[in-house]
Formats: structure tokens, sequence, C-alpha cells
């Protein structure tokens, strides 16, 4: 079963969004995981598609998100980037789904 990319997009992007609010440090690790795993699929799908952007970008966020050698942030800089993120990933999502009707 293939997942879309415009699932992956959701659900990275809800699970971002949630980041805002204050979670039990598990949730963070958690997302850094899923993060992960999420773009490097992301990266993968764009690869399938030939679309070089997008590939730089999600491996780029794959790195930034990777759970093994923690990126040292401070909340609130990671509210941003969650934030950001979140956002980006909404725009891509709103794009497919209008140039696909």
């Amino acid at each position: 079963m293939e997942i879309k990319d415009n699932t992956v997009k959701l659900i990275l992007s809800i699970l971002l969004l949630i980041c805002l609010f204050d979670m039990p440090y598990g949730y963070y690790q958690a997302i850094r995981f899923t993060a992960f795993i999420g773009f490097l699929y992301l990266a993968y799908l764009a690869n399938q598609k030939n679309i070089q952007k997008e590939i730089f970008i999600y491996v780029l966020l794959a790195v930034l998100f990777q759970p093994f050698l923690k990126i040292s942030l401070g909340r609130f800089l990671w509210n941003i980037v969650d934030l950001a993120v979140a956002s980006w990933l909404l725009i891509g999502l709103f794009k497919n789904l209008k140039t696909k009707h």
C-alpha cells in the first residue's frame, strides 16, 4: 500500500502544530523520529517525480528533525521551525489538491 504525499504532509503538519503546545518530552522525541521518516519518504516520492528542489528540501528537513544527534535550537526557535514547516507542508498540500481538480 502506497501512502500518498498529501497524507504524509497532512499528518506531519498536524503533528508539528501540536508541538506548539506544552507536551510531554516523549512526544517531541516521537515527532523527531516520525518527521525524520516522513521527510525521507517525501524525498523518496519527490525523487520518483524527479523534483530536485523538493528532494533537497525534504532531505534537509530530515536532517534537521533526525533523532540521532539532537539539534538544540531552544523551544522558541523550534516553535518557529515547526510552524514554518507545517505551513509550508499545508501550502504544498493545498496546491496539490487544487491542481488535481
